[in-house]
C-alpha cells in the first residue's frame, strides 16, 4: 500500500492518454450524468489535461442541480471550458448547437427506485437515452457514446467465470428486479437502430462494479458500505450468506478506459468496462475489515434480495487487445484508497 494522493491518480490518467487527448483540443462536448460518480471521474481527468496540454476543449454538462455540484466541486464548475446547464434527461431537447461528441451518462442506478418505482426506472433510461440520441443526430455529433451496464446479460451462471460481449443471456422479465438491467438493454437496441437508420457513430461500455474516491458510502454498493463500516471502527455485516461474487474495478484505470473507448474504438465498438478479478461479498467484508480496522465482520445469512445474487464478474479480453488498456489498481489497494479519500488515516 502506498501514501497515496487524488492528485497521482490524476496524473496518472493524464499520462495514460497523452495520446488520446489531442482528438479533443478545441472540440465540444454534450455530456448528460457528469455529476454523477463516473461522469465526475472523467470531468477530473478532462479538466487536468485541459490544464496541462491547453486542449481548449468545451463540454455542456446536463445536471438537476448546478448549484448543489457547485458547492461539492466549485474546481469543476469554475473551470472555463465546463458549462453546466440545468435540467433533465427526460427534458433533454436539441439546444441548437453543434457537438463533436455527445456522452450519455445519467442513469439513477438506485436500488431503492428499481425496487419501488421500477416504472420510474425504465422510462429514465429508455426515454433518456432517445432524447439524448435525438440531440447527438441535430447537433451532427460524430460519435455518440452509450454509458451501459454489465446487468443487460441477466444472471450470470455460476458455470460462466466471465461473461463476454458475445453473451446471450438477458435479465428476467418476470420480476420487476430487471427493470434496470431491461431498460439499459432496450437503450442498446435503442443506439442500434439509430446507427442503422441516423447513420449515428455510436461506442457503448457496459460497466460492471466499481471502487474509488468520490463513491458515496452511503448508497447500496457493497464494497462502498464496508468501507465505511470499518473505518467508523464498526463490525462489518454481510445482510446475506455473502456468497455472491463480484469484482471491482478502480475508478481511474475506468476512466481510461472510457476515454479510449470514445477517442479509439472503432464506430459500433463495444466493451465490458471492469475488472475480471472476482471476490465473493464474505470475503469482501474480511478483506476490508482486515485491512482498515480490527473490528472483524459478521455473516448473518439472510436471504438476498437483490437483482444478481450470483456472479458478477466481465471477460475484458476484447477491449484490453482491441484499446491496449489494462487494470493498474488492484482491489486492496482501491479498498485504501477510497477510505483514504474518505478521512481515514490508518
Amino acid at each position: 500500500m502506498t501514501a497515496w494522493t487524488f492528485n497521482e491518480d490524476l496524473a496518472g490518467m493524464s499520462e495514460a492518454l497523452t495520446g488520446s487527448w489531442p482528438q479533443l483540443a478545441g472540440k465540444r462536448l454534450f455530456m448528460t450524468g457528469g455529476t454523477g460518480f463516473i461522469g465526475r471521474w472523467m470531468l477530473e481527468a478532462l479538466r487536468e489535461a485541459d490544464r496541462r496540454m491547453g486542449l481548449g476543449v468545451t463540454v455542456d454538462i446536463l445536471t438537476r442541480n448546478p448549484a448543489a455540484f457547485a458547492a461539492k466541486a466549485p474546481h469543476l464548475v469554475n473551470h472555463p471550458g465546463f458549462n453546466f446547464i440545468a435540467g433533465d434527461v427526460l427534458s433533454l431537447r436539441a439546444n441548437g448547437e453543434r457537438y463533436d461528441y455527445v456522452l450519455h451518462a445519467a442513469t439513477d442506478a438506485s436500488a431503492d427506485l428499481n425496487e419501488n418505482d421500477p416504472l420510474r426506472m425504465f422510462d429514465t433510461i429508455v426515454a433518456g437515452t432517445r432524447a439524448a440520441l435525438d440531440l447527438a443526430v441535430r447537433s451532427k455529433a460524430k460519435r455518440f457514446f452509450f454509458f451501459s451496464s454489465g446487468a443487460i446479460y441477466g444472471a450470470q451462471p455460476w458455470e460462466v467465470t466471465h461473461v463476454a460481449e458475445d453473451y446471450r443471456g438477458a435479465p428476467d422479465l418476470g420480476t420487476h428486479r430487471s427493470a434496470y438491467a431491461e431498460g439499459k438493454r432496450a437503450a442498446e437496441m435503442l443506439c442500434t437502430i439509430y446507427a442503422r437508420q441516423q447513420g449515428l457513430n455510436i461506442v457503448n461500455a457496459r460497466i460492471f462494479a466499481l471502487l474509488g474516491p468520490l463513491l458515496s458510502l452511503d448508497i447500496h454498493f457493497a464494497a462502498g458500505n464496508f468501507i465505511r463500516d470499518a473505518m467508523a471502527g464498526r463490525k462489518v455485516v454481510v445482510q446475506g450468506a455473502g456468497t455472491a461474487v463480484r469484482s471491482y474495478l478502480y475508478a481511474a484505470d475506468l476512466t481510461v478506459w472510457l476515454w479510449k473507448i470514445l477517442l479509439e474504438a472503432p464506430p459500433g465498438g463495444t466493451y465490458n468496462v471492469g475488472s475480471e478479478d472476482g471476490i465473493s461479498i464474505a470475503e469482501l467484508a474480511r478483506r476490508t475489515a482486515t485491512l482498515l480496522g480490527d473490528a472483524g465482520f459478521e455473516i448473518l445469512g439472510r436471504e438476498d434480495s437483490g437483482w444478481n445474487p450470483g456472479r458478477y464478474v466481465p471477460s475484458t479480453r476484447k477491449i484490453q487487445d482491441e484499446l491496449g488498456v489494462a487494470p493498474t489498481v488492484g482491489l486492496d489497494e482501491a479498498i485504501v484508497r477510497t477510505a483514504r479519500w474518505n478521512g481515514w488515516n490508518g
